[in-house]
């Protein structure tokens, strides 16, 4: 057990309890309380930035299939051989640029993955173009550009496909390979169709009726569907004929429009709500700081925090701490506290009194005093370790048998020292 002792002579010159100055913690003290809260910071800080790094990701690569895109879910390969071709390409996002661009005889590639385009959209792109292709179409684009042909999901083989039609883009390929390369494997997911209109002509099957490309006409206009846009990105136009595919199917006009429909084409159906309106990287973020604000309540709110050290500008004398401490131990019974209390204080005098070490424990230091004092080694082992007191006047006889050993061996070690130290004094 450790006791703190507070002297009876820490007072003033006058007697009284001396003025302790006021203490202002320093910028050290001041920085280590708040460790904790900077460290809720930089973990919320990173929290948040590995959020923005994760809604960023297609940011970084750029827009799927953009002809100016040069990273690998891009197409501005493409765009580029083509324009040393001699073909016009043309970059729009919206359904006013796609009319501005298109001439009499141009080519229109779209590529919608989000369904930006509603039907009356899809009318637009058939009545600007001469020749249409349209890249992993979805449901509504197939109804309204192809209705003979429905989706058939991915391709039911791996690798590269020959071409098995009579379609000169096709014979030129000789052999696709549709699956994503890379970076590319996020942005594409490759299909097939599957073909109920006799006036279809399907290329590259890939399975039991798949195909990877179908070519029908549709309101006068030629309609190309391509089951991968893996082919068109830069990642993938340099496996097998896929470039050569590409370049055959988008170079046969002069003018090629690459048209990518984005918000400004969705039909309009009302205000839009809050979840439209906010960010995709928020909702992530606030889910993580909420996490993080959990943890920080179960790891703060267990405890009030750390036992400190306070300088209190005042003075509390031995006696009244004595005192005070006394009547808590009698008020809650506690004799066995009490009778520890004494002992402590009695087994440090005896080390101090019989020369041993700080080191020694209480078997010891009983041995030694008993040798010293010429009593009977069970006895004293009993005073200083196990009597337990069952009353009040118990633990005032041990008190009084403590004191008395103390004054005992001061005598045995020397003669002329002064008599007992004290009931109390601990």
């Amino acid at each position: 057990m450790t006791m703190t002792t507070i002297r009876d002579d820490d007072r003033g010159d006058s007697g009284g309890p001396a003025e302790a100055p006021a203490v202002t913690p320093t910028l050290r003290q001041t920085g280590r309380r708040s460790i904790g809260w900077i460290v809720l910071a930089a973990i919320a800080i990173a929290v948040a930035l590995v959020g923005i790094l994760l809604s960023g990701r297609t940011g970084r690569v750029g827009i799927p299939l953009d002809s100016t895109n040069a990273g690998p879910v891009g197409s501005r390969a493409v765009a580029e051989v083509l324009r040393q071709q001699g073909v016009t390409v043309k970059a729009a996002y919206t359904l006013d640029q796609l009319r501005d661009a298109a001439d009499g005889d141009s080519t229109v590639l779209v590529f919608d993955p989000d369904d930006n385009l509603d039907r009356r959209g899809l009318d637009v792109v058939l009545e600007t173009a001469s020749r249409v292709v349209v890249v992993e179409p979805g449901y509504d684009a197939l109804q309204q550009l192809a209705p003979g042909v429905r989706a058939a999901g991915r391709p039911a083989v791996e690798g590269t496909i020959p071409a098995g039609c009579a379609l000169p883009a096709a014979i030129t390929a000789g052999r696709i390979d549709p699956r994503p390369a890379g970076n590319a494997a996020s942005a594409s997911v490759p299909g097939t169709f599957r073909i109920a209109d006799a006036a279809a002509t399907g290329c590259f099957r890939t399975g039991d009726g798949q195909y990877s490309l179908v070519e029908t006409t549709v309101a006068g206009s030629d309609v190309a569907l391509l089951g991968s846009a893996s082919i068109l990105m830069n990642d993938g136009i340099d496996r097998s004929g896929n470039a050569a595919l590409a370049l055959n199917l988008l170079g046969e006009h002069r003018t090629l429009v690459w048209y990518l429909p984005g918000l400004a084409d969705r039909p309009v159906s009302g205000a839009p709500d809050l979840e439209q309106l906010t960010p995709a990287w928020v909702t992530p973020i606030m889910i993580l700081l909420v996490l993080v604000f959990i943890a920080a309540a179960f790891w703060r709110g267990r405890r009030f925090g750390p036992l400190v050290i306070e300088n209190l500008p005042v003075i509390v004398r031995a006696g009244e701490t004595r005192d005070g401490r006394a009547r808590l131990y009698q008020r809650s019974s506690a004799r066995s506290r009490a009778a520890d209390a004494l002992r402590v204080g009695a087994i440090g005098r005896l080390a101090t009194l019989a020369r041993l070490p700080q080191t020694a424990d209480s078997i010891e230091v009983a041995d030694a005093v008993a040798s010293l004092t010429g009593r009977r080694h069970a006895s004293v082992r009993a005073l200083l370790i196990d009597d337990i007191p069952r009353t009040d006047r118990d633990l005032i006889a041990i008190s009084d048998a403590l004191a008395e050993l103390e004054r005992v061996t001061a005598a045995a070690v020397s003669p002329t020292s002064g008599g007992p130290t004290g009931r109390m004094d601990a």
